[in-house]
């Protein structure tokens, strides 16, 4: 009878010590956008105190989907709908991605300019050629592969808005925001690629367009964000995509470590670190249901209270 007992009670533990060894390391994609380099930030340092190797390679857009769809890469936390409807859409149809679920609601993305050139009467997409002039026939984008910029680029190609004279700007991040800096502090007319959560919303005295839905979205582009993982992700990492599954941000915590990210150029690792110290019961719902990679149950508070421990490291 004991000798039963004993082998039920090794059968139902083996799982639990087959998925905690099988899966030791996840690589993440990451893209020049600082709420992606935020979360993936905050994932990471999660992981790597439950046991895992973390690496992350900085991609263009269409260059991470590649990497996930070859199986190079595990993980990406910044699929932004609908905007990349698009540039998923042939990866799921090959079932080479998977998408485990939404990381961020209430988001939003598309065309803004200063609230000046608001009042000016520039509210619409449509009203952008009416102002050309102002504007230098030029709209500002991102990094080259952003499905924003794609966005804008057939905008251009159909002479939607009758845009079709007007030429893209594309620019990392920073150097767009640097323009955007520049422009309002001249007083210059300037319509870019602008979203939520981000400092930029704070920062700068701006205002979203209307009239971008077939592109964008409804509600001045609203958004969700997604997690994306190579397909079998979750059969390969069961106790890693449970942790997926929970980390779901709010637009506060992304806004306050990007803050800290971009306002007073604190590491991202380190600033993730900070928030999660002083939010622990966050962390502990993180960290519902998911175990260390060997198979020990976690503490969440003693994680969360070793993230101040290593904010300085």
């Amino acid at each position: 009878m004991k000798a039963a007992v004993f082998f039920l009670f090794f059968i139902l533990l083996l799982p639990l010590s087959a998925q905690a060894s099988s899966c030791r390391s996840v690589s993440f994609g990451v893209v020049d956008w600082t709420d992606v380099q935020a979360t993936t930030a905050t994932a990471s340092e999660l992981l790597q105190r439950l046991g895992y190797e973390v690496n992350t390679q900085k991609l263009s857009v269409p260059e991470v989907y590649q990497q996930l769809s070859s199986g190079k890469l595990d993980v990406f936390l910044g699929n932004w709908m609908p905007t990349m409807e698009p540039i998923i859409e042939p990866y799921l149809k090959n079932q080479s991605i998977e998408v485990l679920g939404k990381n961020l609601a209430g988001a939003k993305y598309t065309l803004a300019v200063p609230s000046y050139v608001y009042e000016a009467g520039v509210r619409t997409f449509a009203d952008l050629q009416r102002f050309k002039d102002q504007f230098k026939n030029k709209l500002y984008g991102l990094e080259k592969g952003n499905d924003g910029n794609a966005l804008l680029l057939d905008v251009i190609a159909k002479n939607d808005f009758s845009l079709g004279d007007f030429s893209l700007v594309e620019l990392p991040e920073r150097l767009m925001l640097y323009q955007v800096k520049r422009h309002i502090r001249d007083g210059d007319w300037i319509a870019f690629l602008a979203w939520a959560p981000h400092p930029m919303n704070e920062n700068f005295d701006i205002r979203y367009l209307d009239g971008g839905d077939e592109y964008f979205g409804p509600n001045l582009g609203g958004s969700t964000v997604y997690t994306n993982t190579r397909a079998d992700f979750r059969r390969d990492c069961p106790n890693v995509a449970k942790l997926l599954d929970n980390l779901e941000f709010s637009l506060e915590m992304e806004g306050e470590v990007m803050n800290m990210m971009l306002g007073e150029f604190v590491p991202g690792d380190r600033a993730a670190r900070d928030w999660m110290f002083r939010n622990p019961n966050t962390v502990a719902q993180w960290l519902e249901g998911v175990r260390h990679q060997q198979g020990k149950p976690v503490n969440a508070a003693d994680i969360a209270a070793e993230m101040q421990l290593t904010f300085n490291d």
